[in-house]
């Protein structure tokens, strides 16, 4: 009896130990027990970066680390809208000087063809240092301690964590130059390097230059090779003192403005790119490349595209602070709550790959992201259309305190209109009409509503929101394509589309003088199911004028054949702004930059001589009242035209948790890393409900398994306890 009691004791404890780790840490965790509660922002990264060089790395998942890392002189202000500039490393926004082709200066307000050339000289502040790293580390007597290693001196090195001793010095203008150098550099294949080559004075010889003086440096090795660039000067960029450096542009180009606030203009110190020019360095990735030297507010301390990358505070950092201005509507939203506070406000930020939609989505609904994008996998889950045909985040997201934040893309997508081709193109009443009657009938408010589920607003011109120019509601609609009703644009009614047709020589969808039904012909290099459902809708929008759309689908490379060639009759194309300036929009509509003959970016091959003239005086002022009217009066002209169907400006959503702060987009800045803050408290709170152990039936099965096994246990007791009598 005493020894069945004894079993049932224990079988009693055994279930009440394991119903209680339902009160213990959550076992689903996967970051160390130590980083609980710590300022450490947690997200994730689907695609590994391909280049953290700044001279060479170019696309949105480089950038997310990058930008962090580098300063260029300018950066964008993270509240105000419509983008605007800010000093970052740089004292103030330089005003250009103008030179004639004398290198006389000329007034400021000299007309550009006038200007030879635009000086801008960029004073950046003192007391600027990089971040702590081996390539600045100096022995007792001021030498460079790891600039002269051998293969002996690598050994066992293959992160720069592997080297005991950094250093760091100040920022100085002349690596603003060196760095302006690379993106010349023959082995870097910078892929700005034809523009800026059009605009920095002397930039393609130097690229030349450089060609042939690696060859010579190198003889023919492929590792081991360092060009000093600091022996070779640049005609474009030149250091005047210190703190001060001078880059010279060709004729007008405000734009060179925004290109300074991207990462290719990032100081870069030589002794970084010395360090990693040695011999075996390559082969142990240890590269610019691999590991960024930099002066920003982060320094990347793991680098594992495959698994994790880490960017953690730069001890180093100069004095940067939130700011204290912004939208009239930001200090409603909280966003002004930490203005003039140091920055950065988070300590470190832990990137993981998720290769796969469905595990990062589940480990963000467990709080261990503290955001996500909105992913196709579970659109549905997390996000609702609203009665007003906007979105928000569902219920089920809003009890655990998830927000839905959106913007507007810098980006247009839209339905062109040849305008070389003899049925759609040219500048008379009859097509005209007709791309207007087409315009109207493709409904784009149900395109974004159907296969964007709701991320997108119709265009009302090129220009998408945040871009200077660009102007919301009635003020700024197509009224060849939407009317006003009370105060907001409606799309014109499908009897006025079919009016127009009428009036444009197309009755019912016939061609009055033939009686032949109306077909036009769509080209696309889209393909699959998911392109069927659209093109079907394509279709069906042109049924409503009872016109034919015959869908012409190829590969992708006939498709740009066809493109150059001006074959294609109607097609969809898109515009991501490199820069939020006006011109970067209107210039896809200027006649000399037309895809057929010129090999440019106005695919529409839209050349109306009043629009040209427009853009040539507007495409080089500052932003006011004058090139605002300007702007205006452009738009006019191209909505009468219609060389397009206006189409789509992308709306991008993001999802976060309660405990993160001062989030807003935006689609221009990339180092807005440093502006958010953490609440660790409530975050841990939260993962602790949402991830407890429901353990009940472990013990139930437990219990069961026991008792099932106990008659046969005291059995087998009593038997041993027989045979020992």
């Amino acid at each position: 009896m005493g020894q069945t009691n004894s079993y049932r004791r224990a079988l009693l404890l055994l279930a009440l130990a394991a119903l209680s780790c339902n009160a213990r840490a959550e076992w689903n965790n996967p970051y160390p027990a130590a980083e609980e509660g710590k300022n450490i922002l947690y997200t994730a990264f689907r695609e590994r970066p391909k280049h953290l060089d700044p001279a060479r790395a170019y696309s949105s998942n480089e950038y997310d680390f990058i930008a962090q890392i580098y300063e260029p002189p300018f950066q964008y202000h993270y509240l105000k809208r419509p983008y605007a500039l800010a000093p970052l490393t740089a004292v103030a926004l330089p005003r250009p000087a103008y030179l004639d082709t004398q290198s006389r200066r000329l007034p400021p307000d000299a007309p550009p063809a006038a200007v030879a050339y635009s000086v801008y000289e960029i004073r950046i502040r003192p007391g600027i240092y990089y971040q702590p790293h081996p390539a600045f580390a100096r022995d007792a007597a001021g030498k460079l301690l790891y600039h002269a290693l051998d293969e002996r001196a690598l050994a066992g090195k293959y992160a720069i964590a592997d080297f005991p001793r950094t250093g760091t010095r100040e920022l100085v203008a002349a690596d603003y130059v060196y760095q302006i150098k690379r993106l010349a550099h023959p082995k870097l294949h910078s892929p700005i390097l034809s523009v800026m080559g059009e605009y920095i004075v002397g930039m393609k010889d130097y690229a030349a230059t450089l060609t042939r003086a690696y060859a010579d440096v190198a003889g023919g090795r492929e590792d081991g090779v360092y060009l000093d660039l600091a022996r070779y000067p640049l005609a474009g960029a030149e250091a005047v003192d210190r703190y001060t450096y001078r880059v010279k542009i060709r004729g007008v180009y405000p734009q060179i403005r925004y290109w300074m606030a991207m990462p290719f203009f990032a100081p870069m110190p030589p002794e970084a790119e010395r360090f990693f020019s040695q011999p075996g360095m390559q082969a142990r990735n240890l590269t610019l490349d691999w590991y960024p030297v930099g002066t920003g507010a982060y320094m990347l301390t793991v680098n594992d595209p495959n698994r994790r990358m880490v960017l953690e505070r730069n001890p180093n950092y100069h004095d940067e602070f939130y700011p204290r201005a912004g939208e009239p509507a930001d200090a409603g939203r909280g966003l002004l709550a930490d203005a003039g506070k140091r920055l950065p406000l988070i300590d470190k930020v832990v990137f993981s790959r998720e290769k796969e939609g469905i595990p990062y989505w589940n480990k963000f609904l467990q709080g261990y992201y503290d955001r996500s994008a909105v992913l196709t996998e579970s659109f549905d889950q997390a996000v609702r259309l609203t009665g007003s045909g906007d979105t928000d985040v569902t219920e089920s997201m809003k009890q655990k305190g998830i927000r839905l934040l959106t913007s507007v893309a810098a980006s247009t997508y839209y339905l062109g209109f040849n305008m070389l081709d003899p049925v759609v193109g040219g500048y008379g009443e009859r097509a005209r009409k007709l791309r207007q009657a087409v315009s109207i009938a493709i409904d784009y408010e149900e395109q974004i509503s159907i296969f964007r589920n709701g991320r997108g607003i119709a265009a009302q011109g090129p220009l998408p929101p945040g871009i200077f120019g660009y102007e919301d509601g009635c003020a700024g609609s197509n009224p060849h394509v939407y009317d006003c009703v009370r105060g907001v644009p409606r799309r014109k009614p499908i009897e006025f589309a079919r009016r127009l047709l009428s009036e444009a020589g197309y009755p019912d969808g016939r061609d009055a003088r033939t009686g032949a039904p109306l077909t036009l012909y769509f080209e696309t290099a889209a393909t699959g199911p998911e392109e069927k459902a659209r093109l079907d809708w394509m279709r069906k929008q042109l049924q409503k004028l009872n016109v034919q759309l015959e869908v012409r689908a190829t590969d992708y490379n006939r498709f740009q054949e066809k493109m150059r060639k001006g074959d294609a009759q109607l097609f969809e194309w898109g515009w991501n702004a490199d820069y939020p300036d006006p011109e970067n929009f209107l210039f896809l509509l200027y006649g000399p930059n037309r895809k057929v003959g010129a090999d440019g970016e106005n695919a529409a091959n839209y050349d109306n001589p009043e629009f040209n003239r427009l853009f040539e005086r507007m495409k080089n002022m500052e932003n006011g009242p004058e090139r605002l009217a300007i702007i205006r009066r452009m738009l006019d002209v191209a909505r009468r035209d219609a060389p397009w169907a206006w189409g789509v400006h992308p709306k991008l959503f993001t999802l976060e948790h309660a405990w993160v702060l001062n989030a807003k987009p935006n689609n221009m800045a990339n180092n807005t890393l440093k502006y958010l803050r953490l609440e660790p408290a409530p975050r841990a709170r939260d993962r602790a409900a949402w991830n407890r152990p429901v353990l009940w039936p472990v013990a139930a099965v437990l219990l069961l398994l026991a008792a099932g096994a106990a008659p046969a246990v005291i059995a087998y007791r009593r038997r041993e306890r027989t045979v020992r009598r």
